[in-house]
């Protein structure tokens, strides 16, 4: 299918002159416009780029009672040129369409996604913040919308894209708590899959890491809590010996990250040593006492490169002292370059608006 002019409606008066850009916190501000669409029998239709506002789901619709949606997290940057770009958006197509599978839902068109997404940051071009570490974060989603109070795929979904102009996530470095009661994901499960679900079984641990003084959890395996996987809002990476050791996929139990990815191509193109494997809570302490851990940091698209200053496995703590992280330091000033255009795109991450 082409690229089809979508459907504007304008809003009355922007709330951005009254906006303070400066004043941002992560994930509580968006833009006066957002992108709506509706599939119904096998096809997608009814999109329209509106002004931002509730809208009616009925109090029956699958999403309210069997959790079935899915969302992405993508970035967009006005950078040192004037050009707005978007950081990657089609791995996050991608991922959304492997969630969709995994969550047996439709699958979103390229057209539909992609060009929703420019031509709405268009519109709202005026809310891309251009201070340093902010970005416009971009939320694409669907839900399942059929009134149907039965445990069965939806017959209809609805189809979203939000704009928040945004600040850091992380502030400051974080402190960290292995997580060897609770489960993030396992085997055969939907950890690897972006839906509700995932977020919303974390929030009782971390919010019993944070009662203990700690910002989030590092989730460990499922069955024997012996390997390290993610941690809450992020993938995260391991410095021990000079080689950077990130949790493999290969379980299905971590979520591909596309700044985790971007990650992995930079770091080896600056000479580091890249291992994604398992990884043991055993070998990270031993790694520790040997005076050989060196760096942990986590990496997302919310996140970017967010230094970890302690890492605690039980009444054991690991301090790190963040402002001699070399690898991580580097690795966040290279994605800022490349989104800027300070550095040379070589890769073809960006997309311009």
């Amino acid at each position: 299918m082409s690229s089809p002019k979508i459907p504007i409606t304008p809003i009355a008066q922007s709330k951005l002159p009254s906006f303070k850009l400066e004043t941002l916190q992560f994930g509580k501000h968006f833009t006066d416009h957002m992108l709506m669409a509706d599939y119904e029998n096998g096809e997608w239709k009814n999109v329209v780029i509106k002004p931002y506002a509730p809208f009616e789901v009925d109090p029956a619709s699958a999403v309210l009672h069997y959790g079935q949606t899915i969302f992405e997290g993508i970035k967009a940057f006005k950078n040192n040129k004037g050009e707005f770009v978007i950081f990657r958006p089609d791995q996050n197509l991608i991922r959304f369409n492997v969630s969709a599978s995994r969550m047996e839902m439709p699958a979103v068109p390229e057209w539909l996604f992609m060009e929703g997404m420019k031509q709405l940051i268009a519109l709202d071009k005026g809310w891309v913040p251009s201070l340093p570490d902010h970005s416009l974060y971009i939320r694409p989603f669907m839900i399942a919308t059929d009134p149907f109070l039965g445990v069965r795929p939806s017959a209809t979904y609805k189809f979203m894209i939000l704009l928040g102009p945004s600040g850091p996530y992380f502030a400051a470095p974080m402190k960290i708590m292995i997580e060897e009661k609770y489960t993030r994901a396992t085997p055969g499960g939907v950890g690897y899959a972006k839906n509700g679900g995932n977020y919303g079984g974390s929030l009782h641990p971390v919010e019993l890491a944070k009662q203990k003084g700690f910002d989030q959890v590092l989730w460990t395996d499922a069955n024997e809590h012996k390997y390290v996987e993610e941690v809450g809002v992020m993938n995260v990476m391991f410095v021990i010996d000079g080689k950077v050791i990130t949790p493999s996929l290969e379980r299905g139990t971590v979520l591909k990250g596309v700044t985790r990815d971007s990650a992995i191509i930079l770091l080896r193109e600056m000479g580091y040593e890249v291992e994604e494997r398992n990884l043991s809570v055993d070998e990270i302490v031993a790694a520790h006492k040997k005076g050989l851990f060196q760096e942990i940091f986590g990496v997302g698209t919310a996140a970017v490169v967010s230094m970890i200053k302690q890492l605690a496995h039980g009444d054991y703590i690991m301090d790190f002292d963040t402002e001699k992280m070399v690898i991580a330091k580097a690795l966040k000033q290279a994605l800022h370059d490349i989104r800027m255009g300070v550095k040379e795109d070589v890769h073809h991450w960006m997309v311009k608006i």
